[in-house]
């Protein structure tokens, strides 16, 4: 590759064979390397004349003599690890700026996109300029330390790689697209970096990347289980309108890709029939891969398992609740930028990840360019973050040849709106196509409950009442809106009720979701008080649900859960009002809306035209960009963008309590989880080994995890890990976590 003997002399990375002979990366090589990786990923969205010039251009400063001697004296040959991401670890040089200081030499103003590409390719895409409480190195000040591109200028680099022409600058989306096109950019210099690299440092490694089947191959397999699943299922009114849905998804696949909405209710089979659309589409119009997009990880495991027993190994999923049996060595790379065919990821993952500055997390982005995306549940899309969230899946739709399917029981509504003064309240979806031909028939064939409303939505009942109530049934389910409430409801029923909420650990919480559905299907009396982490897509089936009064879309959700499988002609649903409101903040709101779009209730509350409704008053009383980040990727004339800011702010989760590892038994002879914190004592962490533990962590408040170490209930088992003390009673077989009393949480179970 090269033509100056003399590159050979400068050095990227070293590693160690296995014969203890030491391997130089050429840095030349290196940079022309990830130069064409770069700019092939790039190529799907015609940008591979900006990647390719950034992938040239991203490790200039290596050249200079201070990085030689780092890398060839200082460490002895002795770097193991190729990639970090932080640029102030000591010790270290900075190689990244003089490359950015370089584009905005070249190229001026539109350099300043390599600029951002470059400086961040390891501690991720930095402010322009530093905000109040802003962290990092701001570019505006990077660029400033011209003394970095001179010492590697000194190395006196051969003129074909510091030359390239300017491609033409032609934002896709104007200035409202530029943040994500800049990501979409910094995705594939940075994955290329990590692949180039990786194949020199680990060559067995890099080498199980990929070779995954055709999406032709996995529709193939899919019908042949669909056809084998059609014959075995007994036929039922509601098999019927299941097999019409799936009929449906797969006519429509050959329509023009863009939105979709698949309005379907809960019970119909939204699931495999959206899945069959997705495939049969994306090979239709030559998209790469679907990602399928789930708001909680009490059901992401769910989904996930039934499309491995279809798919295999073709599919991976990306959470951070990841039990490492279901891993493979495949998968665990795939994860890193979801190169697979189909993946299987949180709201949370898929979102943030959009708005990420982190290159661990950025890495995947390129890999969205030409795919079929499905929001399940699409209602949870979180309202205070809602207008960013639809401008980003409207340039995705637009620009980088993505459909999106909006998939639940209870469409939101998305569309464009202003308000009476002719101000754009929202930015949302156009031209959104349903895929069910007549969602209104299909609701009122697949209605299989009763919803009884309390005669006042304002006057509340006592615990005491409800739990009477609830008694006077032997299968039931009630779902209250807070852990505490949880408690206090479960105390008043007779012994053998059983609780769900987020104070258990996830591998309790699917033991006992195990447990419930084995008694449902033998006929045993079972009553069950629940927060909501069982309602979006836990196929439990109750003849009579209780629910307290929540947002509509909650309800509705609940609703889900009775008579799931239309065993009766009406399940019942009771919608009770507790002692107490729901929590402040959007909770409450929802709850407000629910109360104004019930009031005066003639006819079916749940009935489809309600949750127009419902959703207009919760967004009009709601800051659709709380955290202000169209603003911050908004650029001005010389590119400033606050790309840190905005990935640090974009939090779906408010990050402020701590994980427990908890002493979690599902039987008296069950030892797992002492031999896994045996392990975490004597070897420490591994990725293996905190997957698993995992399973066993419960996430608490602040001011409950200093009571817990003041208490000395929890010890560190390693460092910065906290678990139980061992022979404390903290963790309750039935409740779960002991906690007395609530303090401020994230939402049940979304990670």
């Amino acid at each position: 590759m090269m033509d100056d003997p003399r590159e050979k002399s400068f050095v990227a990375h070293t590693r160690q064979d296995a014969g203890g002979e030491w391997r130089l990366h050429v840095l030349t090589d290196h940079l022309l390397g990830v130069s064409k990786l770069a700019a092939d990923a790039a190529m799907w969205f015609g940008a591979e004349a900006w990647a390719g010039v950034a992938g040239q251009w991203h490790d200039l400063g290596k050249f200079s003599a201070e990085f030689q001697s780092y890398i060839r004296d200082a460490s002895g040959f002795e770097r193991k690890q190729a990639h970090v991401e932080d640029e102030a670890i000591p010790g270290r040089v900075d190689h990244s700026t003089a490359g950015a200081i370089h584009a905005v030499n070249q190229w001026g103003p539109p350099g300043r996109v390599l600029a951002y590409l470059i400086a961040g390719h390891h501690a991720g895409l930095p402010d322009w300029e530093k905000l109040e409480g802003g962290t990092g190195g701001v570019l505006k000040e990077r660029l400033r330390n011209t003394g970095l591109l001179d010492r590697a200028l000194d190395a006196d680099i051969p003129d074909r790689l510091l030359r390239a022409e300017c491609p033409l600058f032609d934002v896709p989306g104007g200035k409202q697209g530029f943040a994500l096109w800049v990501r979409m950019l910094f995705s594939c210099l940075v994955d290329a970096d990590f692949l180039d690299t990786e194949t020199f440092m680990d060559g067995d490694k890099a080498r199980q990347r990929g070779d995954y089947p055709s999406l032709a191959i996995l529709c193939e397999q899919f019908d042949r289980r669909m056809e084998s699943l059609v014959r075995s299922v007994a036929d039922t009114p509601v098999n019927r309108l299941r097999s019409d849905i799936l009929q449906q998804c797969r006519a429509k696949a050959s329509h023009r890709p863009g939105f979709f909405s698949l309005t379907v209710p809960t019970g119909g089979g939204k699931t495999l029939s959206g899945m069959a659309f997705a495939l049969a589409h994306a090979i239709t119009h030559g998209k790469r891969r679907i990602v399928h997009v789930i708001p909680y990880t009490s059901i992401i495991e769910q989904t996930a398992d039934i499309f491995r027993d279809i798919f295999g190994e073709a599919i991976i999923e990306h959470h951070s609740s990841l039990d490492p049996d279901r891993e493979t060595a495949r998968s665990r790379l795939a994860t890193e930028n979801w190169d697979a065919p189909i993946i299987v990821t949180t709201g949370v993952q898929f979102f943030e990840s959009l708005f990420a500055a982190r290159t661990s997390r950025c890495r995947k982005l390129h890999n969205l360019v030409d795919s079929v995306v499905i929001l399940d549940e699409a209602q949870l899309l979180p309202p205070e973050f809602l207008q960013p969230i639809l401008d980003a899946l409207n340039l995705l739709v637009a620009h980088y040849g993505v459909t999106v399917v909006l998939s639940t029981a209870t469409q939101p509504v998305l569309e464009s709106r202003k308000d009476s003064f002719g101000k754009t309240r929202l930015r949302g979806m156009e031209n959104v196509e349903e895929i069910i031909g007549d969602p209104d028939v299909l609701y009122a064939a697949l209605e299989r409950v009763r919803v009884c409303l309390p005669e006042s939505l304002l006057l509340g009942q006592s615990w005491e009442e409800i739990a009477g109530e609830i008694m006077r049934h032997e299968s039931v389910l009630a779902i209250v809106n807070t852990r505490r409430q949880a408690r206090e409801l479960h105390a008043l029923l007779p012994k053998g009720a059983i609780h769900l909420s987020a104070l258990m650990c996830g591998q309790h919480r699917s033991d006992v979701i195990a447990g419930i559905k084995a008694r449902l299907s033998r006929g045993e009396s079972v009553r069950v008080v629940s927060t909501q982490l069982v309602e979006a897509g836990v196929d439990l089936d109750f003849p009579v649900v209780y629910r307290a009064l929540a947002g509509l879309d909650s309800i509705a959700q609940a609703a889900g859960r009775c008579n799931r499988e239309g065993r009766l002609e009406r399940g019942e649903v009771v919608v009770f009002i507790p002692p107490e409101p729901a929590p402040p903040g959007i909770m409450r709101r929802a709850a407000a809306k629910t109360v104004s779009v019930l009031t005066g209730c003639i006819g079916p509350p749940l009935s489809r035209d309600r949750f127009s409704q419902y959703f207009r008053l919760l967004y009009d009383d709601t800051d659709l960009d709380k955290r202000g980040i169209v603003k911050l990727l908004t650029p001005d004339k010389e590119l400033a963008v606050q790309f840190r800011t905005a990935a640090k702010r974009f939090r779906l989760i408010d990050e402020t309590g701590e994980s427990v590892l908890v002493r979690y038994h599902s039987s008296e002879d069950d030892d797992q989880i002492e031999i896994l914190l045996n392990k975490l004592r004597q070897d420490g962490p591994s990725r293996w080994l905190m997957r698993k533990l995992q399973r066993y962590s419960v996430n608490v408040s602040e001011y409950h995890f200093t009571q817990l170490q003041n208490d000395c209930q929890i010890e560190e088992i390693s460092p910065g890990i906290r678990a139980q003390v061992k022979g404390t009673t903290l963790y309750d077989p039935v409740l779960g976590l002991a906690m007395e009393t609530d303090a401020p949480a994230a939402a049940d179970l979304v990670i």
